[in-house]
């Protein structure tokens, strides 16, 4: 069973960067597409940023494009999101979360299709 483990949230003043890491198991973690999402006070979890499984294709929501990038590090079972220019409305929780094995690599964006989610990891950016 995959487990996600988060890190790297805190507290950064506006323009600032944070890189979020999510180290999972699993030694089919190759084949895993994996996603962040984030959820903020009084809002929905959103999409934020997804990668495939095995050849690594990304994609991410429009408020975050250009500022965020998610890779994977095969070898360490993690995957990163680094956050640059951060505003105050990316203050958030942050989740990984995994499509698993049987969901395969594919690109996903929606909660339905992901099988397991880490713990969250607070992200606030101070105005």
């Amino acid at each position: 069973q995959a487990q996600l483990v988060e890190s790297g949230g805190g507290l950064v003043q506006t323009g600032g960067s944070l890189r979020l890491a999510c180290a999972a198991s699993g030694r089919t973690f190759n084949t895993y597409a994996m996603g962040w999402f984030r959820q903020a006070p009084g809002q929905e979890r959103e999409f934020v940023a997804a990668i495939s499984g095995i050849v690594g294709n990304t994609y991410y929501v429009d408020s975050v494009r250009g500022r965020f990038t998610i890779s994977r590090d095969n070898a360490k079972n993690t995957v990163y999101l680094q956050m640059n220019s951060l505003k105050p409305e990316d203050t958030a929780v942050y989740y990984c979360a995994a499509r698993g094995a049987t969901r395969g690599w594919r690109l996903a964006t929606t909660e339905s299709e992901y099988d397991y989610w880490g713990q969250g990891t607070q992200v606030t950016v101070s105005g």
